[in-house]
């Protein structure tokens, strides 16, 4: 087992970048966790959960990971297809037949894909920050079923949080399961992911970080938002020693099989052959070294998150935070770069 003091260098050159950013964005509290197939190297807390009381951020702190929620439901997606309950070629109407017809048939892996041509957020009318409660699937797609494609499916890529929204509809029609209750039969209990659970406003969820964004130069308490309405795009809350710990099992072609773990990070192409960088829940592109590299981002209303994964490397790199912000993968691709050399 590998050993926090073999990594020393390592740690001390990736604290003092992690330092120097919470500084230059103001970042109240995060954590990192960085591992390898077989061990986890570094993970570490830094910084206030909750600014009011001086609460420390630990291992354990919960953080809104925003659209890594996708890659969460990426998994119930590849859990599906290695049961034989589900195919990428599938309609979406074969499992959700509430769901209205459109001038194009849309297919499991469109939506996956963010190529179906399900619209987005409405900016302009705050749909991406809803205060109301849903009760079900069904009724959060009521926001969005009865809208227009932007385009025939297939032909662009178009990213939209509402897609897996419906993609959840999908999981819960070849699943007969209610979403959330698939999710932790089938994924979170299985990959031991105990600090993975669902942004539940009205229970008192252990370890829960409070939620901040920057206001005029200041860090204010984050709007109050319901994250009921999008559960499989942007509605779970996590920890990065969480999120490394699902990439083990991944890295290691556990849990799911080694051709469904291809499908997932493997970029689909629109029906003219244009590449994306989109596969099912992840984005995959390459560092300065041509070294190829999935990830995911996420960003809500006081969280920035990221995981990035080199499966030839073997290595997997989660960053929780509570502050709505700015930055990109670059930070997460330094910290890569330091454990890699």
């Amino acid at each position: 087992m590998v050993q926090y003091s073999d990594y020393n260098v390592e740690i001390g050159q990736s604290q003092k970048l992690v330092v120097d950013l919470m500084q230059e964005k103001n970042i109240p509290g995060l954590s990192i966790a960085v591992a390898t197939k077989n061990d986890i190297l570094w993970t570490e807390g830094f910084g206030f959960a909750d600014l009011e009381n001086k609460t420390p951020v630990k291992i354990n702190s919960k953080f809104r990971i925003g659209s890594i929620s996708k890659t969460l439901s990426a998994l119930a997606i590849g859990k599906l297809i290695d049961n034989g309950q589900l195919k990428l070629s599938d309609y979406v109407q074969d499992y959700v037949p509430y769901f209205p017809e459109k001038k194009y048939p849309v297919t499991v892996g469109q939506l996956a894909a963010h190529t179906a041509g399900i619209r987005h957020y409405n900016f302009q009318n705050g749909e991406h920050l809803s205060d109301k409660n849903y009760k079900t699937v069904e009724e959060s797609i009521g926001v969005f079923k009865d809208d227009a494609l932007l385009f025939e499916p297939g032909t662009k890529y178009s990213y939209s949080t509402y897609g897996y929204v419906l993609l959840s509809a999908v999981i819960e029609g070849a699943s007969k399961m209610n979403f959330i209750d698939f999710m932790d039969d089938s994924i979170l209990t299985p990959l031991n992911l105990k600090n993975t659970v669902p942004d539940y406003n009205s229970e008192i969820v252990e370890n829960r970080t409070r939620f901040y964004y920057e206001s005029n130069g200041k860090i204010v308490n984050g709007q109050y938002v319901d994250n009921s309405n999008i559960w499989a795009g942007g509605g779970y809350l996590s920890t990065s020693y969480d999120l490394v710990l699902m990439s083990q099992y991944l890295l290691n072609n556990q849990f799911l099989k080694p051709s469904t773990i291809e499908k997932l990070w493997t970029p689909i192409p629109l029906s003219n052959g244009q590449k994306t960088n989109y596969g099912i829940g992840w984005r995959q592109d390459k560092d300065s070294l041509g070294r190829i590299y999935v990830h995911h981002g996420g960003l809500s209303m006081g969280g920035r998150s990221f995981l990035l994964v080199y499966p030839e490397e073997g290595l997997a790199i989660a960053m929780t935070s509570n502050l709505s912000t700015d930055f990109d993968q670059t930070f997460v691709l330094k910290i890569a770069e330091i454990f890699m050399k």
